[in-house]
């Protein structure tokens, strides 16, 4: 059978798209049922039309699970360029404005949002005052996750804590934390003083750690310990050093409440300590993107003392 030409695309066929970058993203109809928020008949009805439309099979379904075929492959890959250039396009023009407007898409690793040195609730609100019509979308991430997404376009602005400087990527320091180690109650370290804590028995402790490629300091601070396991966000790694079996290096504020409460202890603080500062990371454009220059303008203008390099 002859192939059809396609002819021209409309804003049917761009949501039909959309669906189909959705599903393909989600590895399958169920998982995207919950990212689109709509019903799995609904996306089926969106991809059988899609189908019908290119004149293409795009994927199977079964019992092997969702897979793409040959030609899906090559039609995902072509939509993710499309509809990148038409949100490129859209940003272009909305930041060609007198006031910006289009979305601002920034990421913040775990507990810093709340952190009161990040200042982020005054940032966000004279942000906002400048630029009432920007669309903001925040997002909670893993700190390997917000440098690729930055460098590749899909974030604006990510605030991390700073382990490493990568090419491309650009940095305003923001403050820096003392870390130190810390056991929890029952741990056999807990309510011991410094003094009574020797380097072999840190050495011992099963340690719970990040699971980054540290800077130097860090490396050199967990290279000869017991390393356990790993638990990026700091929730979740405060609950296994909490539960008595681990010990985890915590920056100090975020360890304090715990500490004040006896829940948690420093222990080794002479020997066990190192500094990690907290970044704002964007990528330089030659695009215009007035909403993120005046958000990245907002942050230097709170934190007056910002550097562009972290102190150690």
């Amino acid at each position: 059978m002859a192939a059809h030409a396609l002819g021209q695309l409309g804003d049917f066929e761009i949501k039909q798209l959309k669906v189909f970058k959705t599903v393909v993203e989600c590895e399958g109809f169920s998982a995207a049922e919950t990212e689109l928020n709509i019903s799995r008949p609904t996306i089926s009805n969106h991809i059988a039309n899609l189908e019908s439309r290119l004149d293409l099979k795009l994927c199977r379904r079964g019992r092997g699970g969702f897979a793409l075929t040959e030609e899906g492959e090559v039609i995902y890959e072509q939509t993710k360029q499309l509809l990148g250039q038409l949100e490129q396009f859209r940003n272009t023009i909305n930041n060609l404005s007198a006031s910006p407007s289009g979305q601002l898409k920034i990421a913040v690793s775990d507990t810093l949002s709340q952190d009161k040195r990040c200042q982020m609730p005054d940032i966000f609100r004279v942000f906002h005052q400048k630029a009432p019509n920007v669309e903001m979308h925040v997002d909670v991430e893993h700190m390997k996750a917000m440098e690729k997404l930055v460098l590749t376009g899909q974030l604006d602005v990510a605030i991390i804590p700073y382990h490493r400087r990568l090419e491309g990527l650009s940095y305003i320091h923001l403050f820096t934390d003392v870390h130190y180690l810390y056991c929890g109650h029952g741990h056999p370290l807990f309510g011991l003083d410094d003094a009574e804590i020797s380097e072999e028995k840190v050495r011992e402790q099963k340690l719970i750690h990040a699971g980054l490629k540290p800077h130097e300091e860090v490396y050199q601070q967990i290279s000869q310990m017991n390393l356990a396991g790993t638990s990026y966000f700091y929730e979740s790694r405060i609950a296994m050093i909490l539960s008595g079996c681990y010990t985890g290096f915590l920056p100090e504020e975020i360890a304090r409440p715990y500490v004040e409460n006896g829940e948690l202890q420093a222990i080794a603080t002479a020997s066990k300590q190192f500094r990690l500062g907290v970044a704002v990371i964007y990528k330089k454009s030659s695009q215009p993107n007035r909403a993120k220059e005046l958000f990245l303008q907002t942050i230097r203008e709170i934190h007056l003392g910002a550097e562009e390099s972290p102190p150690y």
